[in-house]
This record gives C-alpha cells, sequence and structure tokens, in this order.
C-alpha cells in the first residue's frame, strides 16, 4: 500500500508560516503570494481534515495539532534539506548556541580536535540558551543546566567543584596569602547558585561577613572582570582550567565546594541519531571524560 502523504506545496507553505509566524514572511520566502500561501494551508486543513491555526483578522495563532504538526514538519525538513545538501556535497553547518563562557574557555581551543570542525557554527546568547528548537537556529544546545525537558534528549555534560580565582598581578598587589585575605577585597557574586558563603564554611570561615561586590548574571562576565584585575570570582573547575593553564588566572588555595552539575547538552529527541548531532554529542562527552568533569554516574555507567 502507497503512503499517505499530503501535498507537498502544501506542507512547505504551512511549514514556512508557522516558523515565521506570519503569512507575509512565508510567501516572501517561499516566492509566492500570500493569497497563494493561505490556499496551500487551507487545503493541507482539509487534507488533515482539521484546523492548523486560528484566525483572527489578520493574526494567526498555531491550535495545539498545529503546534505539534508544525515542530515534526520544521525538524523533518531540516532533516530533508540537510541530507539533500550533502548529496550536492554541501553539507549544512552544525547549528550550535552555547553560553558565553563555555564557547570561549572550553569548547573552541577544543575545536581543532574534531574531525569536522570546518562545519560547526557556534553562536552564543546573551542569557540562558533558548530550548525552542522551532525559533533558536540551532541543531544542539550547550545549557545550564539538566532539567528533563519534553521532546528533547538531555545529557549531562560537565559537574564541577568550585574555588577562588584571581589574576597574578592582584594577588601579588595584595599579598594574599590565606583564605581571610579575600574579606578585604571586592568579591564578585553569581546572580544563581552563589556559594560563596558554602566555600568560606569550607575554609573554616562560616560566620565570615562578606564584602559588598557586584552580582553578574554569568561566570564569564565575573571571570573576565578577574583577569582585568578588579577582583575575585568563585570558578568552576571545569572552565577555567584552560585560563589557569595560560597564567591569566591563579587559583587560590585548595578549598572547594562541592562538585555540582553545570553543563547539558540538548537537542530535539527526534534528531538525537542523526549522524552529525550524535557524533558531536559522543566527542563533547569523550573529552568531558577526558578532563575528568563528566558527572560521576555517566562516567561509572561507561565503565
Amino acid at each position: 500500500m502507497g503512503r499517505r502523504l499530503p501535498p507537498f506545496a502544501a506542507v512547505r507553505a504551512f511549514e514556512a508560516t508557522a516558523r515565521h509566524m506570519s503569512v507575509k514572511a512565508a510567501a516572501s520566502e517561499l516566492c509566492l503570494t500570500p493569497s497563494a500561501v493561505s490556499h496551500q494551508i487551507k487545503a493541507l486543513e482539509e487534507f488533515l481534515d482539521t484546523l492548523l491555526f486560528e484566525r483572527s483578522g489578520n493574526r494567526i495563532a498555531l491550535t495545539l495539532t498545529g503546534e505539534a504538526y508544525a515542530g515534526k514538519l520544521i525538524h523533518l525538513l531540516d532533516a530533508l534539506t540537510e541530507e539533500t545538501e550533502a548529496v550536492c556535497g554541501a553539507p549544512r553547518p552544525l547549528r550550535v548556541l552555547s553560553t558565553p563562557g563555555f564557547a570561549a574557555r572550553w569548547l573552541v581551543p577544543r575545536l581543532p580536535k574534531l574531525e569536522f570542525a570546518r562545519d560547526i557554527r557556534l553562536r552564543v546568547s546573551n542569557g540562558a540558551p533558548s530550548l525552542d528548537f522551532t525559533t533558536n537556529d540551532a541543531d544542539v544546545v550547550i545549557q545550564w543546566s539538566d532539567r528533563s525537558t519534553p521532546g528533547l534528549r538531555v545529557e549531562p555534560l560537565m559537574a564541577s567543584a568550585r574555588y577562588p580565582v584571581i589574576s597574578p598581578a592582584l594577588r601579588e598587589r595584595e599579598n594574599v596569602r590565606h583564605p581571610e585575605d579575600l574579606l578585604r577585597l571586592t568579591l564578585f557574586y553569581d546572580e544563581t547558585d552563589d556559594a560563596w558563603p558554602e566555600w568560606f564554611a569550607a575554609a573554616g570561615l562560616p560566620a565570615a561577613d562578606l564584602p559588598p561586590g557586584p552580582t553578574y548574571p554569568n561566570c564569564e562576565l565575573s571571570t573576565t572582570m578577574v583577569e582585568q584585575q578588579q577582583g575575585v570570582s568563585l570558578a568552576y573547575d571545569a572552565v577555567v582550567r584552560g585560563t589557569i593553564a595560560s597564567g591569566r588566572l591563579q587559583r587560590l588555595f585548595d578549598v572547594t565546594t562541592l562538585p555540582m552539575s553545570i553543563y547539558a547538552i540538548a537537542c530535539p529527541e527526534a534528531r538525537a541519531d542523526d549522524v552529525r548531532i550524535a557524533a558531536f554529542r559522543s566527542w563533547l562527552r569523550a573529552e568531558a571524560e577526558a578532563e575528568r568533569v563528566l558527572p560521576k554516574h555517566l562516567t561509572q555507567a561507561a565503565e
């Protein structure tokens, strides 16, 4: 029995409209008139015998059925585009979205070791990377969380303890030799998961009166300020090892916080086994395992 498939022109019109949430933008992309796009969507709705959009004047909104169908179609057409370009000898770049700190201090220095590094298109986000793969223009997201999300495959990538870091020049200038010396310096605080009280308690100063200092939304900003000799931050070991090895930062003391899960890899469940996505995920985990920052339960499972 043959496949029961909808008209491809109607599928393209619906997918483009759902992606842009605009008939006019879809018409421009497909080199059609808005009226032609609307007719194609209507034909698809008749084929499926269900409404895909709710219409109110010039405004449209996806129905629940339309939203689910659009999500599947976008990934299917992305995969079709990628496979077609591969046959034509022009594979589409693998689109990776991450935080600035992960990109600058961990991923980029290691990318030359990846076989298809030239095919990576890396973007960084201003805040937490979006996990809406229908709009974020990404194949893989490196996110600051390992929470499970419906429709996505989320795999923990890193766990890390934290310790104070300082620029060599500031350490020498302020004669920093003991944990209590930090109490007279500027400390940088994290907007989320700040752990200075935990670290000072582990250092034997549980009731320390912490000095005032700026609060930053991510660890990359505070680490950059430390490199500029502006103060001290509590850095994640897994992220700053390379910067310490370069001599731009120095670790202070042997005291650390308890390790916590930080980064995870996320991709659409429907595309998790795509050859390049799977290869990229596998490479990331291998690099993390080599650095001994892969979460322990994953390391043990691999043994």
